[in-house]
C-alpha cells in the first residue's frame, strides 16, 4: 500500500516474526488474564502484534515524513524479521538533517508509548490495575484492553531504549553520528566512529545470545530461553553486518561527493517526437539506432514518458502511419526523472534505474536535458569503490 504516498511493504520474513510474535503472546495473555481463555488470549496476542508491527511502521514513517521534508525521498518502507526501514534514496547533507531524520522515529515511538500508556490507566480506572497488568500480575483485574495497551507501552518503551543506544545503525547511532559530524565537519569520520561503536555494540548481543544459549544467569536479564538467545545473536550479528556495511558505503559515497547528474549523464539525448507516427519511428529511430526504447517529448521538449519497441511492433502494419507514439507511450515520467543539478548518490536508491537501464535527466521546467544509464553510475562507482579500497 502507500501512504503519504509513500510504498508500504513486507519481506516474507516478516510473516516468520508475526507468527513467533503471535505465539509468544498467546502465552503472556493466557499468564496476565484472569482465566486464561485459550481463545481470547490468541485474540489478543493476533491484534496486540499487529498493532506493534502498526508502531514499528508509524515510527518508519517518522523517519520518512522528516526526510521527505528535508527533500530526501523515501524508496520504500519494508517491514521484515528485525522490524523497519525507510530506505533512503540517499544519504543526509548535513549533520542537521541527519539528527532530525534520526530522532523523529524515536519521538514517534515515545508519543505511541504515552498513548497506550494513558488509555490503560484510563481503561483501568486508575494506576494500580494498570501497573498490575504491566507487571504480568496474573491475580489483578485488568482485562484484555488493559492488559493490550500495557504490553504495547512496555514493548515501545523497549524498542525507544533500545534504539537510542549509541550504536550506529541504531536511531541513537545515527544521533552519535550527526553530532560527531558537526564537532569534527566530516561525515565520514563521524559515520566510521558510531560504527565503531555499533560494531561492539554488535558483538555484546552476540556474546550475550552465546551466554543465554549455555544457560548462563545474565545481570538484569536472568535466565533466557533457547529462542531468545538466537534472537540476540540474530540481531547483532545483523547490527554488526549493517555497521560495517554502512562504513564502506560512506567510504564511497565521499568519493562521488560534490558529482552531480549533469556531470556524467550523455547530454545528446536521442528523443522521438511524441507526434510522430509509428511507422516512421519504427524506421527513423528503432531500425537506425537498435535500441529497445526511446525517451519521448512533446513539441516543447519536455520528457511525456518512454516508448517500447516491442509495444510499436506489436500495432498492425496498416495501423503504423495512422497511430502516433504519444498513443502507446508508456507515461512513467515522474519515476524515471531526475533533475540535471541531483547529486548522483541520489539515484542509487531508484528501482526504475534498476528496471530501465536509465533515468531521463530534466529541467525544472520538464525539458529533457540528458539521459544518465546505469552503467555510467556504475562507472562512477568502480572509480569511488578502487579510491576507498586503496585507502
Amino acid at each position: 500500500m502507500r501512504v503519504f504516498g509513500i510504498r508500504i511493504g513486507v519481506d516474507p520474513s516478516w510473516f516468520l516474526a508475526l507468527f513467533l510474535f503471535i505465539w509468544w503472546l498467546t502465552d503472556y495473555y493466557q499468564s496476565a488474564l484472569p482465566g486464561g481463555d485459550d481463545g481470547a488470549a490468541f485474540a489478543l496476542a493476533t491484534v496486540s502484534a499487529l498493532l506493534f508491527f502498526l508502531s514499528i511502521l508509524l515510527h518508519e514513517l517518522g523517519h520518512a515524513v522528516v526526510a521527505i521534508r528535508n527533500r530526501i525521498s523515501i524508496a520504500g518502507i519494508d517491514l521484515w524479521l528485525f522490524g523497519g526501514i525507510a530506505k533512503m534514496s540517499q544519504d543526509t547533507s548535513s549533520p542537521g538533517v541527519e539528527f532530525r531524520v534520526a530522532v523523529a522515529g524515536p519521538v514517534v515511538t515515545l508519543l505511541i508509548a504515552i498513548l497506550c500508556a494513558g488509555l490503560g490507566m484510563l481503561a483501568a480506572g486508575g494506576a494500580n490495575d494498570y501497573w498490575n497488568a504491566v507487571a504480568f500480575d496474573a491475580e489483578g483485574s485488568a482485562g484484555g484492553f488493559v492488559a493490550m495497551m500495557s504490553y504495547l507501552a512496555s514493548i515501545n518503551v523497549v524498542l525507544l531504549v533500545f534504539n537510542l543506544i549509541p550504536a550506529f545503525p541504531l536511531d541513537g547511532g545515527r544521533i552519535a553520528r550527526a553530532i560527531a559530524w558537526k564537532v569534527t565537519g566530516d561525515r565520514t569520520r563521524a559515520t566510521n566512529f558510531a560504527a565503531t561503536i555499533g560494531q561492539g555494540f554488535a558483538y555484546v548481543l552476540i556474546g550475550t545470545g552465546i551466554a543465554a544459549l549455555l544457560g548462563a544467569e545474565l545481570p538484569l536479564l536472568g535466565k533466557m530461553d533457547f529462542i531468545g538467545g538466537l534472537w540476540f545473536i540474530f540481531i547483532g550479528m545483523f547490527l554488526g553486518q549493517a555497521a560495517r556495511s554502512a562504513t564502506y558505503q560512506t567510504a564511497v559515497l565521499s568519493r562521488i561527493e560534490g558529482v552531480r547528474v549533469a556531470d556524467v549523464m550523455d547530454d545528446e539525448p536521442v528523443a522521438i517526437p511524441a507526434q510522430m507516427s509509428i511507422g516512421d519511428a519504427l524506421h527513423e529511430y528503432f531500425l537506425r539506432y537498435r535500441y529497445d526504447w526511446f525517451p519521448v517529448v512533446d513539441d516543447a521538449g519536455r520528457f511525456v514518458g518512454i516508448v517500447d519497441r516491442e509495444r510499436a511492433e506489436r500495432i498492425p502494419e496498416d495501423r503504423q502511419p495512422v497511430f502516433t507514439v504519444r498513443e502507446i507511450l508508456r507515461s512513467e515520467e515522474d519515476n524515471l526523472r531526475v533533475k540535471s543539478d541531483d547529486p548522483l548518490e541520489a539515484l542509487l536508491g531508484r528501482q526504475a534505474l534498476m528496471r530501465l537501464g536509465a533515468l531521463m535527466a530534466v529541467d525544472d521546467g520538464g525539458r529533457l536535458l540528458g539521459v544518465v544509464t546505469w552503467d555510467q553510475v556504475r562507472r562512477a562507482l568502480q572509480q569511488g569503490t578502487a579510491g576507498a579500497a586503496s585507502r
